[in-house]
């Protein structure tokens, strides 16, 4: 992936930072040129690999049971877990039941605990879950993905049609003038529904959008310790979080308590510090009397997590109904 255009974005952020004071403080800049940009993508597999992969994993099959294997049509397991919870490990007793080829269900009852069983799994595309959501909870689990969808098409169509969308309805703010690479940019405050807040930078001259920037909780938050290795890969979107060396084997339960309270407190301010998330509109061209970006770069605090190309933009043109069918 390219990842020439992430150095230019501090100059443009350090502009905004001082027009205005809305930006969250404490934010951190892209890194530096040359500076390597996440961890790097492995090459795709060879032939060979992928021969190779299938000659062991017929091994496998085989030393596992052969054709006995491959007749399995269910299975139903019980057995038992122990869970960390806290600093106590939670015995749990369970049953797996599969049919193949896509029915499971995991049932887990603690014995320790005065709780009802807890099912989870699937039958085909409809979700098991018990005890059943009530219809409310599962009006508001729908409405959460809709509108985290929604998000999604509001923020690529604010560089496509920028403005406010039936759908989707949007008020818009100016916020501050920012010098970008491109020259200067003006940036406006986008609000609409479900708490979405985003920064829309529009090209100050060409008056195209050149970005969009939003925040979001951390993908993950990763608690180190001192004398541990550093972690050789970190998802886009994690943080990483020190924490102080835990306490002696002889410490008593309450150094011990104090010590897994601290570090509870220290994970839930990281989670609770929003990452930068940010869409990035360039090569626009002309399609059909429009100009309209041909490239799209997604990228999560200074690393780069998607790029985007398109082919070609057919405007007004009739479209299959089957492609928007709710199943």
């Amino acid at each position: 992936m390219r990842h020439e255009s992430i150095i230019r974005v501090p100059g443009l952020l350090l502009a905004i930072a001082l027009a205005t004071s809305s930006v969250v403080a404490g934010q951190q800049a892209p890194p530096a040129a040359g500076r390597p940009q996440g961890p790097p993508q492995p090459p795709p597999p060879s032939p060979a690999a992928i021969e190779r992969a299938g000659q062991l994993l017929a091994e496998t099959r085989n030393a596992m049971g052969g054709d006995t294997l491959s007749s399995v049509t269910s299975l139903l397991v019980t057995g038992r877990t122990r869970r960390v919870r806290g600093d106590n490990l939670v015995p749990i007793e369970f049953e797996i039941a599969i049919e193949l080829p896509d029915k499971y269900v995991r049932k887990d009852e603690v014995p320790a605990e005065e709780s009802a069983p807890t099912s989870t799994g699937f039958a085909g595309a409809e979700i098991i879950q018990l005890p059943a959501p009530t219809p409310e909870q599962l009006a508001a689990q729908r409405s959460a993905r809709l509108n985290t969808v929604k998000q999604d098409f509001a923020r690529l169509l604010l560089g496509v049609v920028p403005g406010t969308l039936e759908t989707f309805p949007m008020t818009f703010a100016y916020a501050a003038q920012a010098q970008a690479p491109q020259g200067n940019a003006d940036v406006l405050d986008v609000r609409g529904p479900g708490n979405f807040t985003a920064r829309l930078f529009i090209h100050a001259e060409t008056h195209l959008p050149i970005m969009v920037s939003w925040q979001a909780p951390p993908s993950a938050v990763v608690v180190t310790t001192p004398g541990q290795p550093a972690p050789r890969t970190v998802a886009p979107g994690a943080v990483i979080v020190a924490a102080p060396a835990p306490p002696a084997a002889t410490a008593t339960d309450e150094e011990k308590g104090r010590y897994a309270k601290e570090g509870a407190a220290l994970r839930a301010k990281a989670q609770a510090t929003p990452v930068e998330h940010r869409l990035y509109y360039a090569d626009y061209k002309d399609a059909d009397g429009l100009k309209l970006p041909f490239r799209l770069r997604r990228a999560i605090g200074a690393d780069t997590t998607e790029e985007t190309t398109f082919d070609r933009f057919r405007l007004n043109t009739k479209i299959d109904p089957r492609k928007f069918a709710v199943r």
